[in-house]
């Protein structure tokens, strides 16, 4: 008997272990946090599986994540991403992540972390949806247009309000599995 996993995880094992044991699932750890703002911001136009085959190669390109040293990243280290073929090598994108990272850490010391601040949004308590099927769920959603003018206000960029939900879902922000799929249950008594 196969387990029911919500559409999109469709066959590919790379994706279905994504889906199993990350997708939806509450995270508090900054360095991880900004590691899904940058792998999403790669992704869009995109299909996240292309990020997912190449986010080992990321990991290496952008020093395991550290927001410290991607806000340092200097001309050179910029061509030498753009030169990278293990990765998504647009400009605008690598430019945004260094950009982002700076933000990030801006954000840091004003909140004392970044979990604090992007939790605030959802009351620190991830939101549960019940959709039937893929059809019903939203690409974006008012709450995360509201995030996204605040990240932009705050010198973020290549997080419009969809990035920014895809953000909410992959940090458990938010509970999008759907009703059929095993990890909905899961996922909500996570968050209990």
């Amino acid at each position: 008997m196969s387990l029911s996993r919500c559409a999109w995880a469709g066959d590919d094992p790379l994706y279905q272990k994504y889906h199993d044991k990350e997708w939806g699932v509450p995270l508090h750890s900054d360095k991880k946090l900004f590691e899904f703002l940058i792998l999403e911001g790669m992704q869009a136009g995109l299909s996240w599986i292309t990020i997912l085959k190449k986010r080992q190669a990321f990991r290496e390109a952008f020093d395991g994540f550290d927001f410290n040293k991607v806000a340092k990243y200097q001309d050179r280290k910029i061509e030498q991403l753009l030169d990278n073929p293990g990765i998504i090598r647009n400009k605008l994108k690598v430019n945004a992540a260094v950009t982002n990272a700076q933000a990030f850490i801006r954000i840091r010391k004003e909140f004392g972390t970044f979990n604090k601040y992007i939790w605030q949004f959802v009351d620190h308590q991830p939101l549960q949806n019940s959709w039937k099927n893929l059809q019903e769920m939203p690409a974006k959603t008012p709450l995360a247009e509201t995030i996204t003018r605040d990240l932009k206000k705050r010198g973020f960029s290549f997080v419009g309000p969809t990035i920014v939900y895809s953000h909410m879902q992959a940090t458990g922000m938010v509970n999008d599995h759907t009703r059929d799929c095993f990890r909905h249950q899961e996922i909500r008594e996570l968050s209990k």
